[in-house]
């Protein structure tokens, strides 16, 4: 029946999902706190009184599940290739020159292709399933196969949509959780206070906060997403990678506003350049920068000769003296997919 508390839950989903894009996609807030918890209480008194009105995608169920006694084993739909490393610029450049002569064995010319670029979060991997636009699963990468159920953690982030709207039957939507640095140092700062072992780096937060049994546990802590592409989808064919980014950021989802498009490997290696001389003022860490081949319908040529050419990384050599904000580690710089 469709009756004015049905009409009204609906307006309050619709809104208060509106202001999460707003204040955790977008850094845009139009309501203070004050405003949106009235909005959220009004839809869980509706709720409480009309529990039929309940969706799974209802504001409200993003907080409140029990917790857990384990994870559940999940396979993912596609599988979630790993990437392949390049330990400097010769090695990108190697690794450009196999796959244009690879190409060209094809009749596909240089012109006929392009890339992208976009920072290799430092983050754990994960993958959301939505089924008619709702958000049924959320899991971890695991070997890449088979991962574990993680949803009820997922849905305590405020910048993953619960349900997206002009959705195909069913999309695999790829990305990285990971832990501001401002968050994490106060997170830490928290802990030592409190007596209690402190995290080595934002990953290990991030990753242990996704893998707490007891969802309460993981809403405590201000983790975000980035997400960076589409896995299995029914019902949705996009050309290239770059329209991939488009399609996810027209639906809520937090993309890198600084991914990019590049006609040649001579402007991925001034985008690399770019990223590593902006690393230190991040508000999160990064491992590199990920180059993808843009259009879509050479993946699957890349993507099976051999095994997985989807990926190299290539490492850069760091500051000797790290900074506080980042470890003494190698700089990586991620291209995919590749050919060998």
């Amino acid at each position: 029946m469709n009756d004015g508390a049905q009409r009204r839950a609906t307006e309050l989903r619709q809104e208060l999902e509106r202001h999460n894009r707003l204040y955790y996609v977008h850094d845009e807030p139009e309501v203070g706190d004050d405003v949106y918890d009235e909005l959220l209480d009004e839809l869980r008194a509706i709720e409480a009184d009309r529990p039929e009105l309940r969706t799974p995608d209802s504001p409200t169920q993003r907080i409140g599940a029990p917790p857990l006694e384990r994870f559940q084993q999940v396979e993912h739909v596609e599988q979630m290739l790993s990437l392949g490393n390049a330990r400097n610029e010769e090695e990108l450049r190697a690794w450009e020159k196999r796959l244009v002569n690879y190409l060209k064995r094809l009749d596909i010319a240089a012109s006929q292709f392009s890339y992208t670029t976009e920072p290799k979060i430092d983050g754990l991997a994960i993958s959301l399933t939505y089924e008619e636009g709702v958000l049924v699963r959320g899991a971890t990468r695991g070997d890449g196969t088979v991962g574990e159920d993680v949803t009820q953690n997922l849905r305590t982030i405020g910048s993953i949509p619960l349900r997206i709207e002009k959705a195909p039957e069913l999309i695999e939507v790829r990305g990285e959780i990971y832990l501001p640095i401002a968050a994490f140092k106060a997170l830490n700062e928290r802990r030592a206070e409190a007596e209690e072992p402190t995290f080595a780096n934002p990953r290990n937060s991030a990753a242990g906060s996704i893998r707490q049994l007891d969802p309460a546990l993981a809403a405590e802590r201000p983790l975000s997403n980035w997400i960076y592409g589409i896995g299995a989808a029914r019902g949705l064919d996009l050309a290239t990678h770059m329209d991939e980014v488009e399609w996810l950021s027209e639906r809520g989802f937090k993309v890198n506003p600084d991914t990019a498009h590049h006609r040649g490997v001579e402007s991925v290696v001034e985008r690399c350049r770019w990223w590593e001389g902006r690393r230190e003022a991040l508000d999160y860490e990064i491992d590199g920068v990920v180059v993808k081949v843009d259009e879509r319908a050479l993946w699957r040529e890349l993507g099976v000769v051999g095994g997985n050419f989807q990926a190299i990384a290539q490492r850069g050599s760091r500051p000797t003296t790290p900074s506080s904000r980042h470890s003494a580690r190698s700089s990586t710089l991620t291209t995919t997919p590749s050919i060998s």
